[in-house]
This record gives structure tokens, C-alpha cells and sequence, in this order.
């Protein structure tokens, strides 16, 4: 097997961090168990100080010409859309540097690199024939998005990304919780995962420091008494501002015997903004020392000189640093969140990273029980050699050898096939309905087998994936360039949010989605009385169904439930996808037995509410916990019997118990119908406890499913 391993995640700044440790250390200890396999290293021009360093480090385990550099066209960082089109074209020319080799296996340790600098990395964004592998760090910016992906720059880039994780055939997770990450968040099958497990270098073990190494870490970082460390970085999640009030809340005589020292180049680059952090937790700046950047020995040696190693952290994706700790035969202690439990492997050592005092009290009874600590240390050296790059490299392979099995590879490489073009016609958010957040959902698992364009009528799209992944255009722009399409696809329901489609359905035909099966709402209610397309519920009806339909339409309104007129939508289809069998008996009962035996099924998607409890959703509706809440979802109506509910309701206990309420969540009925709801529900004398929501947008949907008890 032919394996091309992507070595960019070495040469950025990467390099400097867990990620670029990973890179280097896992790919050469692959190379060492390489065996009969070959392997060939991809090196970015861009980083010219990288090349040669990367080289030496290979030096006696690969040919010297198993190391290639490419060199694309610049700049493409992320950081700047004018950079989108040259970024495209460096994506290709990079996956047709990878093809050029005729590779059984494509892997990628760094995925997400290049929001700024020179990298440049995707996944079958040229060519779909060699299976591609990527290592899953974390997905920590997607689930902490209110945290991580407010700029908008960097939320197009990230979610370019994640679109190309999505079409990995196989993903190598760094722990068992980024794994789970995957699947819960990304739908991942667990059998395309394979852990494959962070590991730290040799370096990192017990050392007993002369005191030439004592003095030498007095006089360059100014460490001058016993010491908690914390290495890892400053970002949000590192949690360093309750590190700083749970030392604060220690007893005095620690906070007087010990120093917190901060390890890294990303602290002591926010030095000023966590002392003034530190100050308001009532730390003084002289129990805080901030060592600045480190390499590796005296990283080494600082893990060794401290008394405790403490990680806060609320999430991470492996937790280099604990491992690194414990192999140096340090007390660890940390949070008891994501990865990092399996890593420390002891729940005693483990605390509640929001929990103050809890962090307070466990750093106490370290620091004051000297036998608990030694028992730490002890823990830490065995727990720490069940991690090791000898292993890590071990799993790489037969993942990599399974998928390699069974990958059938093609007799020609070049040309190779790319996706077929799908033009996606849909309304999406933040128009109000619910058929724009299906869409919204299905476009990231499409667009693993697609190259898609949304076409809209719309003032604006709003859904970060889709303005990272997709080109939106207008129905005047698709008029022009269907030919250009291989695919093309509609969402249609009945709605004024659909009327655009049917005009466009019957000049360029397309399969189509029937969210609804009744078109005569949209005709009836919408488009009848307008002026552009007057008459169109009574051509359409007399068209569906004859004449005894249209002599009802004519008496009374009830036709518009009575007759689903929507054969030229059928008709003008290329093929029709529906969610449930009802709509398939409807048909037939409509139009003959046969009318839809090729129409496929396909249920509603699902996907993850991001895991809300019922607990923090009631908090953020300000929903108290012992309340009982009963809620209806979706767009009010006469079909959908709300009146009937509300009686259900008043007629029942639940309308006389204070701890009760009724939710509508959806829009109301904006005629007669939702007149005479509201009105039932103002007489009632409990009607505090009776309400409408309104539109809510997908986030607020999902907090009502969370905290409803009855749905």
C-alpha cells in the first residue's frame, strides 16, 4: 500500500502545539512499522524553515525522495474571502499533486489549518477516487459555536472543513470522547472511526533536578519557591479564570508556600488581560508567574519541578499536557469533562471544571496531603504508559489496512471522477418554515456526495454551512445555468415560500421533495387572487381532479381541503421523494393504484439536538423545574385541531394546577381560525398559563422538545 501523508500540520504554527506533535511524532513511528508499505510526505513550500528540519527528523526511516514538496498559488487564508477562488484552485492543484503519486491512501493528520498563513488542505474537493483518512482533534468550535464561530470569517472557514471531515472515508479520533463527538455531531458511522490515541514524547519522564537545573529555572523563569503549574493555552475553554479564584480560595498558608505558574507563549501573550483576570479574584501578581514560551526540555524539567499539575480545562479533544505530566511523575489532577477522565483514569483526581470550590478543595487536598499526592504520582507513571506512539502507530495501520481491503481502487487514476453538480432549490433560513431547517440540515450529509449550489428567492441566507459551502444564486442566475447542472433538486411545500418553484419546476424539471402532498393551500390561499398568477388554484384544481372539483371550488371553500391539486407538480417531476407511506396512498386514492409505485421513501431526517438537558433548557425559557409543560408544535391551524386541544386542556386537571401550562410552539393561524383561538384562550381565567409562541427559529425549537414533559 501507497499511503501520502499530508505533513502541513508540522510546518504551520501548528507546530508549536499538540497538534504538530501528533503530526510528527505519530507519522514517524508509522514510518518505522511501515513494513512493505510505502509512504510518501507532503511538504508545503510555504514554510521553507520547515522543510529541512522534517527532512533531518526522517533521516534513516524514509528514502530521501519519499519527502515531496508542492507549491500552489497564494494567499489563501481563510481569514479573507477575496482568497476563496485562489483557495479553491490550491485545493485541486494540492489533491492533484497527492493523485500524481497514484496513492492507495490519502491521510491527513491537520485538517484544519489555513485560516491564516499558507496551508492549504480538503478532502475530495478534485477527486473522489482515493480514499482519504483525517484525524479528528476535536469539534470543539461546532458545539461551543456561540463561543468560537462569532466572526463570521472564521465560521465560513471552519465549516468549509467540517464539510470535508464530513466526506473523510475513515477518521482517526484522538480519544474515545472526540470519537463520540463525531458520531453524535457529524452522524460519523462508528465503523468509519478508529481511535487511534494521542501518545507524549520520551523526553517527558521522571528526572531528579540537580541543583544546577534548580538555578536554572530560578534565574530564566523566576521560580524561586514551590509551584502548581498549568500548561496548555489561554483560550475560553482552558478555564483559566476559575483556576485563578478557585487559588484565590485556597487557605493562606498554601497561597503564601506555593506559586501558580503559568507554562506557554499563548498565556504570557495575554499576560496583561489575565493579571487584571487574576486581580479581580483576588490573586496578587506576585503569586503568579508566567514563564512565556518553552521548549521542550525545560518543559520536561518544569513538569518535574512542580509539586502539582492542574488542568481545568472544560473541554479538549485528547489533553496532551495531563499525559505529559503524569509521565514526568507529577500529581495530576483535572476537570472531569470530554477526554480528559480517560486520560487521567482516576476519578479522585477529577473535579467539576465549573465548580470553584470544588477545584479549590481538590488542589487543597493535594497540596496538604502528601500521601494522596505520592498515591498520584504513583497512579500517573502506570496510567501514563498505557500511552505510547508505539501503539498509536499500531492502530494507524490496520485502520488504515481495513480501509485499504476494502477499497476497491479504480485501473485509472487519471481523469479522475469528481461529484456530480446538484443545484439545491429550496427556501432556507431565515424564511418561517420548517422545510427550511430540513434543508438547512440535509445540505452538510448532501454535499458529501455533491458539489452543491442553492437557489433561493430570498433576501438572505443566514445558516453559516450554507455561506461556507455553497454558492447561493437567484432563479434569474439557475434560468441561465441549469444546463450546467447534473442534478437538480427541489423542496416543495405548501406555502407562499414555494411559489417561485412551480413556475421554475415546469421550464427546468427536477426530482423533488413532497413535504406536503395538498398543494391547494398555496394555490388557493397565495397565488389565486394575484396578479401574476391569477386563476391558478382553479386551473390547477380543474386540471388535478375535473370538473366535479371545480364546481366545489366554486360553492365553498371547503375544496381547498377536500382536493390536493397538485398533479402538474407530479407530472412536471423527474422523480418524487416522500417522508411518510401516507402520501403514497393519498396518491393512489387520487389518481390509481399505480400512480406512485417508483416514488421513494425516504423518513424525515433527525439530527442532534446538541445534547440540551431539560434542566438548562427550562433555565433559558425561564421555565421553572417543577412546572409541568405540555406543548403542541407547529405552525397553527385548522388542520392541525388546536382548538380541540385547548378544550382537551380546559376540560382536564391540568387547566386548574398552577404548576401547568400549555405551549403552542409555532405561528399562529393568521385568519378567522386563529382569531377565535386567541380569543378562548383570553377568557380563560388561567390564560397566564396558556401560550403562543409564535415563530421560534431551530435553537429555540430544540430548547421547547428539551423541556416539554408531554409533546
Amino acid at each position: 500500500m501507497l499511503i501520502v501523508i499530508d505533513m502541513q500540520g508540522a510546518q504551520t504554527e501548528s507546530r508549536f502545539r499538540g497538534i504538530g506533535r501528533y503530526t510528527m511524532a505519530l507519522v514517524k513511528e508509522m514510518a518505522r512499522q511501515r513494513g512493505e508499505h510505502e509512504i510518501i510526505l507532503a511538504l508545503n513550500a510555504a514554510y521553507p524553515e520547515t522543510i529541512e528540519p522534517i527532512r533531518a527528523a526522517f533521516g534513516g526511516l524514509l528514502p530521501f525522495d519519499a519527502i515531496r514538496v508542492f507549491e500552489v498559488a497564494g494567499p489563501v487564508g481563510g481569514h479573507d474571502s477575496a482568497n476563496d477562488a485562489r483557495r479553491n484552485a490550491a485545493e485541486v492543484m494540492l489533491e492533484a499533486f497527492y493523485a500524481s503519486f497514484d496513492p492507495d491512501v490519502i491521510f491527513i493528520p491537520a485538517l484544519f489549518e489555513g485560516i491564516v498563513g499558507a496551508a492549504v488542505t480538503s478532502v475530495h474537493a478534485f477527486q473522489t477516487t482515493i480514499p482519504t483518512v483525517v484525524t479528528l482533534h476535536d469539534l470543539i468550535p461546532l458545539i461551543h459555536r456561540d463561543i468560537y464561530l462569532q466572526d463570521t470569517a472564521v465560521s465560513r472557514w471552519y465549516y468549509s472543513k467540517i464539510k470535508y471531515l464530513r466526506r473523510a472515508e475513515l477518521l482517526l479520533s484522538v480519544s474515545e470522547a472526540s470519537k463520540q463527538e463525531a458520531i453524535d455531531y457529524l452522524d460519523f458511522p462508528p465503523t468509519q472511526i478508529a481511535c487511534v490515541q494521542n501518545a507524549c514524547d520520551n523526553r517527558f519522564q521522571p528526572i531528579k533536578l540537580t541543583a544546577a537545573q534548580n538555578e536554572y529555572l530560578k534565574r530564566k523563569y523566576n521560580i524561586d519557591r514551590p509551584f502548581v503549574m498549568n500548561a496548555g493555552g489561554a483560550d475560553h475553554r482552558k478555564n483559566l479564570d476559575g483556576l485563578f479564584r478557585a487559588f484565590a480560595l485556597l487557605p493562606a498558608k498554601l497561597r503564601q508556600s506555593y506559586a501558580l505558574t503559568l507554562v506557554g507563549w499563548e498565556v504570557a501573550e495575554q499576560k496583561p488581560q489575565l493579571l487584571n483576570i487574576a486581580q479581580q479574584a483576588g490573586l496578587r501578581e506576585s503569586e503568579l508567574i508566567f514563564t512565556g514560551y518553552v521548549q521542550d526540555d525545560d518543559l520536561a524539567l518544569l513538569y518535574n519541578a512542580c509539586t502539582l499539575f492542574v488542568f481545568p480545562s472544560w473541554h479538549e479533544g485528547f489533553g496532551l499536557p495531563v499525559l505529559e505530566a503524569m509521565a514526568c511523575g507529577k500529581a495530576v489532577i483535572a476537570a472531569n469533562s470530554s477526554s480528559l477522565p480517560e486520560v487521567i483514569g482516576r476519578l479522585d483526581a477529577l473535579f467539576a471544571p465549573r465548580d470553584d470550590v470544588a477545584l479549590s478543595a481538590k488542589m487543597a487536598e493535594v497540596l496538604n496531603n502528601p500521601e494522596f499526592r505520592q498515591e498520584l504520582e504513583r497512579h500517573g507513571l502506570e496510567q501514563a504508559k498505557k500511552f505510547s506512539w508505539n501503539a498509536s502507530a499500531q492502530c494507524a495501520w490496520q485502520a488504515l489496512e481495513a480501509l485499504h481491503r476494502s477499497h476497491k481502487k479504480p485501473q485509472m487514476t487519471l481523469p479522475l471522477s469528481q461529484r456530480p453538480r446538484l443545484a439545491f432549490v429550496s427556501p432556507l433560513p431565515p424564511e418561517k418554515t420548517g422545510i427550511a431547517d430540513y434543508a438547512a440540515e440535509l445540505l452538510p450529509e448532501l454535499a458529501r456526495h455533491y458539489e452543491i449550489t442553492v437557489i433561493v428567492q430570498q433576501a438572505e441566507v443566514i445558516d453559516a454551512w450554507v455561506q461556507a459551502n455553497a454558492p447561493i444564486r437567484d432563479v434569474a442566475w439557475f434560468r441561465q445555468h441549469a444546463a450546467g447542472f447534473d442534478r437538480i433538486l427541489y423542496q416543495i411545500g405548501n406555502s407562499d415560500k414555494h411559489v417561485f418553484m412551480f413556475g421554475l419546476l415546469a421550464d427546468i424539471p427536477g426530482v423533488i421533495v413532497l413535504h406536503d402532498f395538498f398543494m391547494s393551500g398555496v394555490y388557493g390561499w397565495v397565488m389565486e387572487e394575484s396578479q401574476e398568477y391569477r386563476r391558478h388554484w382553479t386551473k390547477n384544481i380543474y386540471h388535478s381532479h375535473g370538473w366535479p372539483a371545480l364546481l366545489q371550488r366554486f360553492k365553498n371553500e371547503k375544496a381547498i381541503w377536500e382536493w390536493p391539486c397538485n398533479l402538474s407538480v407530479l407530472n412536471q417531476s423527474l422523480g418524487v421523494i416522500i417522508h411518510s407511506d401516507f402520501s403514497r396512498r393519498l396518491a393512489q386514492n387520487f389518481y390509481g393504484d399505480r400512480v406512485a409505485n417508483d416514488w421513494a421513501l425516504i423518513p424525515h431526517l433527525r439530527t442532534s439536538a446538541d445534547h440540551i438537558d431539560k434542566k438548562s433548557a427550562r433555565k433559558q425559557l425561564g421555565i421553572s423545574e417543577t412546572s409541568f409543560i405540555l406543548c403542541s408544535f407547529g405552525v397553527l391551524g385548522p388542520s392541525k385541531l388546536n382548538t380541540r386541544l385547548l378544550d382537551a386542556w380546559l376540560a382536564s386537571p391540568l387547566a386548574n394546577d398552577t404548576r401547568c401550562r400549555l405551549v403552542f410552539v409555532g405561528e399562529n393561524d393568521g385568519g378567522d381560525y386563529g382569531k377565535t383561538l386567541l380569543e378562548q384562550i383570553e377568557q380563560n381565567p388561567a390564560n397566564n398559563r396558556i401560550n403562543i409562541t409564535g415563530w421560534v427559529d431551530i435553537d429555540a425549537y430544540r430548547l421547547w422538545l428539551a423541556a416539554a414533559d408531554v409533546a
